[in-house]
C-alpha cells in the first residue's frame, strides 16, 4: 500500500538514547518557500507525544514555538511527560538539528496537555457558519512551486481567497474555506494539528500587501476525541480564520475547524511577526 505523504512527513524512529527521543527528516512534499510548512512541524512535535510509550489519554492542547528556521534534512525530537496526574498529562517538546558546528541546536519548542476525556454535559457557543456544500465551491489553484505543501491540501475558499491584486486595498481579514488532504487520508490528531495552520497570514488579506511574515507561536485546542475523528474520516472540514490585532510588527489570528456535520473539532490561535 502506498504511504500517504503526511505519514512520510510524520515518520519518526525511536532513539535508544531515552524514551521519547525520536529522529526524523523534513519532507519535500511539505516544503514552504525556505523551510518546512509550519503546520507539519507542529504535527511532528505532537506525533512525538503520541508515539511516547507513557502517553496518557488524547491531546487537549498543543503549543509550538518556532525558535529558529528548520533546515532541510534530519532532526531530533524529544517529548518529555513532566507531570502525570490521574487523568491529565503535561509535556515539554523540543526539536533540534545539527548546526554548522556539528552540535545540536534547538529550532522548535513546545508544550502539550493530554487527558483521558470523561463524558460530561457539553454545548457549543461557536456554531458552524453557514456555507454552501464543498461541491458547489471551486477548488483553489495550487500556489508557488516553492510552496509544495499547498499541493497536499484541497482548499475550496468561500470568502477571503488570497488577493489577486496586491494594491493595499484590503478591508477585512476573514477567510472561510472547505479543506481536506488532497490525497484522501483518515483524520487524526496530527493531521488536525497541521490543518489548523493552513490559513495564509491574515495581514496579507487585511492589507492586500505581501509583506514578509513568520509565525512565532501557535496554540491549538482540540475539542474532539479519536472516535469523532474516525467519524469524520476523509471528509471536508470547514475552516474559518480572522485576524484580531495588527500592531508594532506582530499580529494574531484565530482559526476554527468544523466537521461537515457541524462539530467543532479544533480552535487555534497564533502570533505572527510581520515587516513593513
Amino acid at each position: 500500500m502506498k504511504t500517504h505523504p503526511l505519514d512520510k512527513a510524520l515518520d519518526l524512529v525511536h532513539s535508544d538514547i531515552q524514551a521519547g527521543c525520536f529522529t526524523g527528516a523534513t519532507s519535500p512534499d511539505y516544503w514552504n518557500m525556505v523551510g518546512p510548512f509550519g503546520g507539519t512541524t507542529a504535527a511532528v512535535m505532537l506525533q512525538a507525544v503520541l508515539r511516547h510509550p507513557d502517553l496518557l489519554g488524547e491531546p487537549v492542547a498543543v503549543t509550538v514555538n518556532y525558535a529558529a528556521a528548520v533546515g532541510e534534512g534530519a532532526f531530533e525530537v524529544l517529548a518529555v511527560p513532566v507531570r502525570t496526574n490521574r487523568s491529565t498529562q503535561h509535556w515539554t517538546i523540543q526539536m533540534s538539528q545539527a548546526g554548522a558546528d556539528g552540535r545540536p541546536h534547538v529550532t522548535t519548542t513546545g508544550t502539550a496537555v493530554t487527558a483521558v476525556r470523561r463524558e460530561t454535559w457539553g454545548t457549543s457557543d461557536l456554531p458552524m457558519p453557514e456555507a454552501p456544500p464543498p461541491a458547489a465551491i471551486e477548488r483553489a489553484s495550487i500556489g508557488p512551486a516553492r510552496a509544495a505543501w499547498l499541493g497536499q491540501y484541497e482548499m475550496r475558499p468561500i470568502i477571503g481567497s488570497i488577493p489577486t491584486e496586491w494594491d493595499g486595498s484590503g478591508e477585512a481579514s476573514e477567510t472561510r474555506m472547505w479543506i481536506r488532504d488532497a490525497e484522501p487520508r483518515p483524520l487524526d490528531f496530527a493531521a488536525l494539528m497541521a490543518l489548523s495552520d493552513t490559513f495564509y497570514p491574515r495581514v496579507w488579506l487585511r492589507r492586500a500587501k505581501p509583506v514578509p511574515i513568520g509565525t512565532v507561536s501557535i496554540t491549538t485546542y482540540f475539542h474532539t476525541d479519536g472516535a469523532l475523528l474516525a467519524e469524520v474520516g476523509t471528509g471536508y472540514l470547514l475552516g474559518r480564520a480572522t485576524g484580531q490585532q495588527f500592531s508594532n510588527g506582530y499580529f494574531d489570528q484565530a482559526a476554527q475547524l468544523w466537521s461537515e456535520s457541524g462539530a467543532l473539532l479544533a480552535t487555534s490561535n497564533q502570533i505572527v511577526y510581520f515587516k513593513e
